[in-house]
């Protein structure tokens, strides 16, 4: 109230040409101010563009048809599989080394032991066929999914959902969420769609230099439209958040919401602040006290630790071929790739354990069926290129980073995930955020590692979503 007198007293203490140049200049800042925020909200999109990824030249048409696919094998390819697993060389690991050197070459003895003679493939393939498979061309490409009905419709709200995998992981890894989410949770149940990225499982590769997030996203709203779905919700962790953001940034129109197990912010001024200031002060600069517990220390659990993890990604993001010439012709050696994975990413304390906590979370068939659909596949060579491909230039400078996205989305951040991003950083590219969860456990791959607690959330978010 004294400062409101002050004001007053100097406005009125002006001369009337003194107090019409005070009234412009704030009508003008207001003015700007509006502005601002209004094209702070404007929704922005980027454009869908165009592609052709098959081999040869393009044709003139493209079959739209959706075929159903089966997933199948052979006692000739599990002979096979066999007599390489037995033709194995090792090496003996460092004493006392944990998983620390990677996969600890006896612990691998073990898995290798039970995939030679316990793992029965021709199960698993059942397994796989549980659910529907589809292959559909796009853009020259055939296009590997699985589409899951709810088992009952009435008396529900079915809402149609795109659940999208990253790398090394497959649309395996939604077996264990996809009841959850398909059964009716308080009148609401998803109908889901689980696509393989192209050159993933059983999807093709692309034949020609340029495939990336940007790509994949315009493939899979291609999928959701030619299934009929004009509206739909997606989710995503790894390479799935980026390409389902990416399709939030292409159609928003489209996208009802957008969930993310794993998602990235800008740099800029305000996370710079954040560094400096959040490790004493941080509600100071929108950190809660569990933002810091993961933060920090930030040299040794951002740069360090990333430093220790991401041997894989500069290879695979410069000379996949060279990464993945020696494990696509290996079984043995393309195991100890890819699960030592799902090791460390599920938890980095695991590197200090002998048998690397494999299987804390998973079982040993769950593991060796994700391996198999790489294996049987060919796809690890083709797999790594999308690294290549995603950073072949400066990705900070692509059209998707400098593009906010405005699409109810809903965030959910596990403990165990290889980066941090608190709420208030994600809120510099995701303009809508609805739900933001602190989730008490789990890492990197959300659906495999806690079904039900990913499943929680996306019902929730969804609920909130449509007000139900």
């Amino acid at each position: 109230m004294q400062r409101l007198q002050v004001l007053k007293e100097t406005f009125f203490g002006l001369d009337p040409v003194q107090q019409q140049v005070l009234i412009g200049t704030a009508v003008a800042a207001g003015g700007i101010l509006a502005y601002i925020a209004h094209k702070r909200r404007q929704v922005k999109t980027i454009p869908l563009g165009e592609g052709w990824w098959g081999a040869g030249e393009k044709p003139l048409s493209e079959d739209e048809k959706i075929y159903p696919f089966k997933v199948q094998t052979s006692d000739e390819e599990i002979e096979d599989l066999h007599e390489r697993i037995d033709r194995t060389r090792y090496t003996d690991p460092v004493e006392d080394c944990g998983f620390q050197y990677g996969f600890n070459s006896t612990y691998l003895k073990k898995v290798v032991s039970y995939w030679r003679h316990e793992f029965d493939w021709k199960k698993q393939v059942a397994v796989l066929n549980k659910y529907p498979h589809f292959k559909t061309k796009i853009e020259g490409l055939d296009v590997h999914f699985i589409h899951v009905q709810p088992p009952h419709r009435e008396n529900q709200k079915v809402l149609p959902l795109m659940l999208v995998h990253g790398w090394p992981g497959s649309f395996y890894e939604f077996y264990r969420i996809l009841p959850l989410l398909t059964e009716n949770q308080d009148g609401v149940a998803f109908e889901v769609i689980c696509p393989s990225i192209p050159g993933y499982g059983f999807s093709e590769a692309p034949h020609k230099q340029g495939f990336n997030s940007l790509a994949a996203a315009r493939v899979f709203l291609t999928l959701m439209e030619r299934l009929g779905f004009s509206q739909f919700y997606l989710q995503g962790g790894d390479w799935g958040s980026f390409i389902t953001t990416n399709m939030a940034q292409m159609k928003p129109q489209c996208v009802k919401g957008l969930h993310l197990n794993m998602f990235t912010s800008t740099r800029g001024f305000k996370v710079l602040l954040s560094l400096m200031i959040g490790p004493y002060l941080p509600f100071l600069v929108g950190l809660s006290w569990e933002d810091v517990r993961r933060l920090f220390p930030f040299f040794e659990k951002n740069v360090w630790d990333i430093l220790r993890e991401s041997g894989y990604f500069h290879i695979q993001a410069t000379k996949p071929d060279t990464a993945g010439c020696g494990v696509n012709d290996s079984p043995v050696g393309l195991a100890a790739y890819i699960l030592e994975k799902f090791s460390t990413w599920t938890d980095m304390r695991n590197r200090d354990l002998a048998d690397g906590g494999l299987q804390r979370k998973f079982s040993l068939d769950d593991l060796l069926t994700n391996v198999m659909i790489y294996w049987t596949t060919g796809s690890i060579v083709s797999s790594m290129r999308f690294y290549k491909e995603n950073f072949k230039t400066n990705p900070e400078k692509r059209v998707d980073a400098k593009t906010g996205i405005y699409v109810p989305t809903g965030l959910a951040a596990f403990p165990g995930e290889l980066m941090h991003c608190p709420e208030s950083w994600a809120q510099i590219r995701y303009r809508n955020i609805y739900s933001y969860t602190f989730m008490p456990r789990g890492g990197h791959f959300a659906a495999f590692e806690e079904p039900q607690l990913l499943a929680n959330d996306l019902i929730q978010f969804a609920k909130k979503v449509e007000k139900l």
